[in-house]
């Protein structure tokens, strides 16, 4: 602001111009890393040396990790609208108007709005948007290269700008998926504003299918191949949701999986995985070339995880650990180096713990928990337990060790000791050893059933059959699968989500 104008206000007696400029520029500016279906074990710092992630291996080491980070489960089976809905919100998906969820928040006031109104960020968007347009015009006003939609081919897409609130015409992308994403992130941040914290939201497609990362990602991982899930299963054993028989992420490969088959896709997720580790590289290298890594918060997340031949399943449609966890890595000011926590998190906790890092006071229609308490060492948890329900035909809750699923739609209980059986293996649901953990277990989710108004039973009156029907003759390739993956996975066949032949280019969504 010129100097002319500063005296100006002075003289009209308002001092609180030079105290808000001055607060503005002792909050730290917010950088939101959003990866798309990444699973919790895919960073090698974190346990896995068969995946290459130099880039969040740093930023781990120099920041705080969260190693029990979930979505809270979903009322779609796109799960990252729904994820995406609680963590603009800050509410847990039951909490949020239940007609039209996905993109109507009712009275909710979305972080990026809060941060701006509360505590003058510039919120900027970049990247993937999937919950309509209203909601988008709530959060942002100014973005570059936004994809208005849920997956598309990472190399052959389109994007608009928007420009004080409204989207521009759509343009060819022109480059893979996470590149083009990272170059908008650096350009924004070597033209920043001193005087003005901003809140930059950067959500990546990657590793969401297509799983066709560039040529030289995925032959790293071709060459020397990562082991398959330890709970890899040929078929799911039982139908757990509709989505596992007929949905479109169940279908990217046939039943029942080989291992060769799950092998490939395992490469090709790595490789995007790999690919993203290095185009976010390129972002936290220009905050430190622009000198704003001291004064920045890095916030790194996943909307959700991913089965990836776990359990027989490929999707996110389920409610087992490697498909609702998702890693949660923090660096910044006030953030402790190299240290992480077990503590039971959510990906939409980030909405109070970003108004606690920016002084923003925390909505009370808010449900999410602020983590900087942990990160302080000043608690150890701020929950004690989790309830993942996914829409009305999956429920699961999990405290320190032990989780209880009901599969209310077929009368089906699985119970898991994870401190011994991380990967969800040995069912104890009939074990009479545990049956007073699994009432216990029972009581712990009838309290998070009545706490947020779960209005589905949790058993049928007219239960439906437990044995799920495999049938690749069903199976449907969505049109933005590239070429080479409908070769190889599919045959050459496509056809739309809706079982219509179709040309890639006039089916797009």
């Amino acid at each position: 602001m010129p100097k002319i104008i500063l005296a100006i206000f002075s003289t009209l007696a308002i001092p609180s111009v030079h105290s808000c400029l001055a607060e503005a520029r002792t909050r730290p500016n917010i950088v939101f890393l959003f990866a798309d279906d990444q699973r919790a074990d895919t960073i090698s710092v974190h346990g896995n040396p068969h995946i290459q992630t130099p880039n969040l291996d740093q930023l781990a080491s120099e920041g705080f990790s969260f190693r029990r980070n979930y979505c809270a489960g979903s009322f779609s089976g796109a799960v990252c609208v729904a994820s995406r809905a609680m963590l603009m919100t800050g509410k847990h998906w039951m909490n949020l108007p239940s007609e039209k969820p996905a993109s109507n928040w009712g009275d909710a006031i979305t972080l990026p709005n809060l941060l701006k109104s509360q505590a003058g960020y510039r919120p900027f968007i970049i990247g993937k948007w999937h919950n309509g347009r209203g909601t988008l015009e709530a959060s942002f006003s100014n973005g570059r290269s936004v994809y208005m939609g849920g997956m598309a081919n990472h190399a052959d897409f389109q994007v608009q700008d928007l420009v004080d609130g409204k989207l521009s015409p759509k343009r060819a992308a022109g480059e893979f998926s996470s590149t083009v994403f990272a170059n908008e992130a650096v350009e924004f941040i070597e033209n920043v504003n001193n005087d003005q914290p901003f809140f930059l939201y950067v959500a990546f497609m990657a590793p969401h299918d297509p799983r066709n990362p560039p040529e030289k990602y995925r032959e790293i991982y071709y060459k020397k191949r990562p082991p398959l899930p330890e709970n890899f299963l040929p078929v799911h054993p039982f139908q757990n949701a509709p989505q596992a028989t007929s949905g479109r992420d169940e279908g990217l490969a046939p039943w029942p999986r080989t291992r060769e088959v799950i092998s490939d896709q395992l490469c090709e997720y790595y490789g995007l995985v790999t690919h993203l580790d290095e185009q976010v590289g390129r972002v936290l290298d220009a905050l430190k070339d622009n000198g704003l890594a001291k004064d920045t918060i890095v916030i790194y997340t996943a909307d959700h995880g991913l089965a990836m031949g776990s359990h027989g399943l490929l999707g996110k449609q389920n409610i087992y650990e490697q498909s609702m966890r998702c890693p949660l890595i923090l660096r910044g000011p006030g953030v402790p180096r190299g240290k992480s926590s077990n503590a039971l998190t959510y990906v939409h906790d980030l909405y109070s713990t970003i108004c606690e890092f920016a002084h923003v006071e925390i909505p009370s229609s808010a449900d999410s928990k602020a983590l900087n308490p942990i990160m302080k060492g000043q608690n150890e948890a701020v929950r004690d337990s989790i309830f993942l329900p996914f829409q009305d035909n999956q429920r699961a809750v999990r405290n320190g060790n032990m989780k209880l699923h009901v599969y209310p739609q077929i009368n089906h209980e699985l119970l898991y000791d994870l401190a011994n059986d991380p990967h969800e293996l040995n069912n104890l649901a009939a074990d009479p050893a545990y049956h007073k953990d699994a009432r216990k277990m029972h009581v712990l989710m009838d309290q998070w059933r009545a706490r947020l108004g779960d209005p589905y039973p949790l058993r049928s009156q007219k239960p439906a059959p437990k044995e799920p029907h495999y049938n690749n003759s069903k199976r449907v390739l969505d049109v933005w699968q590239p070429e080479w993956i409908r070769n190889k996975y599919f045959g050459g066949k496509i056809e739309t989500n809706h079982g219509k032949s179709g040309s890639r280019n006039n089916s797009r969504k």
